[in-house]
């Protein structure tokens, strides 16, 4: 059984927001998101590509390990999928997470991951990893400023030490690393 932790947060800008876990029947709005969201740096082709990373098996079996924000309409504002590793039981992961346009600078992708830390914290894991393209400076930045570390490799793509073919040739990933029994970097207050 998990743990899953609700979303608490202090009086604000916050409030007009709802947080749960996801569901099957959210598969095809986070489908649409991703192909929507990701327009305004992407082709459409390379959209619906993008939103082929996220298929329903998330949404039917990692659900309590990832979340749906809603809007006060309950259109969907956000989403964060993650899971718990199987392999290495003290670890999870955070596989993709995307904000609206319209809901970017809320907060709402920092308070994701903190629904996210606290549950896999609840639950006995320590460290959560994920991964990004090294040319995606602001997804880099944002891990960053959330406390993941960079993890080490002998190769740099534009600026930040990558693995190579990661996800396949020419797929080349920066791995992030955060260790969760650390104490919270000033960045997070």
């Amino acid at each position: 059984m998990i743990i899953a932790m609700t979303s608490e947060h202090q009086a604000g800008p916050m409030d007009r927001f709802t947080t749960r876990s996801c569901l099957p029947t959210d598969h095809p709005a986070i489908l649409r998101a991703i192909q929507t969201w990701w327009a305004d740096s992407r082709d459409e082709t390379a959209a619906r590509e993008l939103s082929r990373l996220v298929p329903r098996l998330f949404c039917e079996h990692f659900g309590d390990t990832s979340l749906v924000i809603e809007g006060e309409d309950g259109e969907l504002a956000g989403f964060l999928v993650g899971f718990f590793s199987q392999r290495v039981t003290d670890e999870a992961y955070i596989h993709f997470v995307g904000v609206a346009p319209w809901a970017r600078g809320s907060g709402l992708a920092k308070q994701a991951y903190e629904w996210f830390f606290q549950t896999a914290t609840a639950n006995g894991r320590h460290t959560v990893r994920a991964i990004t393209s090294p040319g995606n400076h602001g997804s880099i930045a944002f891990h960053q400023r959330m406390g993941f570390t960079i993890e080490p490799s002998e190769h740099t793509v534009e600026g930040s030490p990558t693995a190579l073919d990661y996800d396949g040739p020419g797929e080349h990933r920066v791995r992030f690393v955060r260790d969760l029994t650390a104490t919270p970097s000033a960045t997070l207050r």
